[in-house]
């Protein structure tokens, strides 16, 4: 019987891990000079405190949620992205005592059960930032500025930042009012989840990707024209800061980003060059999902940056080249004296980071010369009797084709002068 991987799931080995690794610690380099600590919380948390935090009426708690069957009295659920976890570790573990701000990061698999298409899987990575302790602007734009220099780094291009600001409680239950009556008049020519959405959570209807409800939107009242005077401070602030950094950015009033907890900023980072699922990196503002979590009410903003859609662009755009590391030297062995001392050669060189190998399928010599030229080995040696009682082996470079004879002694100090 054979198996193969769960639909919506991908192996991940060869030069796509290569890629995976480079982003991975551009993306950690980058956490270090925000001085933004790592935090792995676990891969399943509570359901409920997904049903809590993420939103109930959030497609991800609706439909997507891998939830485990109960043992005894509890319900667990794998984790679908990873602020919920954060903050759960934040109150559990008494951050909220130390000297605030608070900065985590993680890269974590998370898991939503969807209909798996080009940069979206059921088993997805997520690059998370997540900064607790502060309700000013300032922090807002931080966390913009780790999302903008990580997509930098890596090299990605026609990447557009779009802000928007939902406001606090008082301006989202006021917007709620206003937008239910717009909707109510076009709910004839909303599709089926969205008739759903607008009876539990109407700022949901502005999330759908549906075209019918993308028309319907089109027209409906911004969020912005009810902001409170201190909810429009801060957005006026947030703006301002970036300015004054140099990012580059758009106001977008139909952005609600698709989690219950935002509140005052959200925003999303969009490329044009991955499909109608443009967004490679969202987050924002969440005042209350500490509180929610059993913690004092603390300040919060964040994001997530999907990192299957940024390694599409990797590739798409040529961002990072392939692995061009060779093996250093092959080592050859004739007979089995040849071959316990390649062994323990290969094995002292390699402790002195040389990338050595040597032969363990018992092949020919001819063989094994023509396996040194496929893992493109710089240099190829081959040790029978006659060299570990003389000493001497012919030191071959592959690319030039010319040998010479060094002391079988002295190979590593003859490799290391080479390399």
């Amino acid at each position: 019987m054979s198996f193969k991987a769960p639909r919506g799931t991908k192996d991940i080995f060869g030069e796509d891990i290569f890629f995976w690794q480079k982003v991975e610690c551009i993306l950690r380099n980058i956490c270090e000079s925000f001085c933004i600590s790592e935090i792995r919380t676990p891969v399943f948390e509570q359901t409920e405190l997904f049903q809590r935090g993420v939103g109930e009426t959030t497609d991800i708690v609706t439909k997507e949620m891998y939830t485990l069957e109960k043992k005894g009295s509890e319900s667990v659920t794998l984790k679908p992205e990873g602020t919920a976890g954060a903050a759960r570790a934040f109150v559990e573990n008494s951050m909220y005592a130390n000297p605030q701000p608070t900065k985590l990061y993680y890269i974590t698999p998370a898991f939503r059960y969807e209909r798996p298409q080009a940069g979206r899987q059921r088993q997805f990575h997520q690059f998370g930032v997540e900064i607790f302790g502060s309700y000013d602007a300032s922090c807002d734009a931080e966390a913009i500025s780790v999302a903008y220099e990580a997509l930098n780094k890596i090299g990605i291009k026609n990447i557009e930042l779009k802000i928007n600001s939902l406001g606090g409680n008082e301006c989202r239950k006021k917007y709620n009012g206003i937008l239910r009556d717009f909707i109510g008049r076009n709910i004839d020519n909303l599709c089926d989840d969205c008739r759903q959405r607008f009876e539990k959570n109407p700022l949901r209807v502005l999330d759908c990707k549906n075209e019918k409800c993308k028309n319907v939107i089109e027209n409906a009242p911004s969020v912005t024209e009810c902001l409170n005077k201190e909810c429009k401070a801060h957005f006026d602030e947030l703006k301002k800061n970036l300015d004054n950094m140099g990012i580059a950015y758009t106001v977008d009033p139909k952005i609600v980003r698709g989690l219950d907890y935002y509140t005052r900023t959200v925003f999303e980072f969009v490329s044009n060059e991955i499909g109608s699922q443009g967004t490679v990196c969202g987050g924002g503002r969440y005042d209350n999902l500490i509180g929610e979590c059993g913690g004092p009410e603390t300040g919060a903003v964040g994001f997530a940056m999907g990192l299957e859609r940024i390694m599409m662009l990797v590739k798409s755009q040529e961002l990072i080249e392939s692995n061009s590391k060779s093996v250093d030297i092959y080592i050859g062995s004739i007979g089995n004296e040849g071959f316990l001392k390649a062994q323990a050669i290969g094995y002292e060189l390699r402790k002195n980071g040389i990338r050595a190998e040597y032969d363990t399928l018992k092949r020919s010599v001819k063989a094994q010369l023509k396996y040194a030229n496929k893992i493109n080995a710089k240099y190829s040696v081959v040790i029978g009797e006659n060299e570990v009682q003389n000493d001497c082996v012919s030191l071959k470079n592959m690319k030039e084709s010319v040998q010479e004879e060094i002391k079988l002694s002295m190979l590593r100090d003859e490799i290391l002068k080479r390399l």
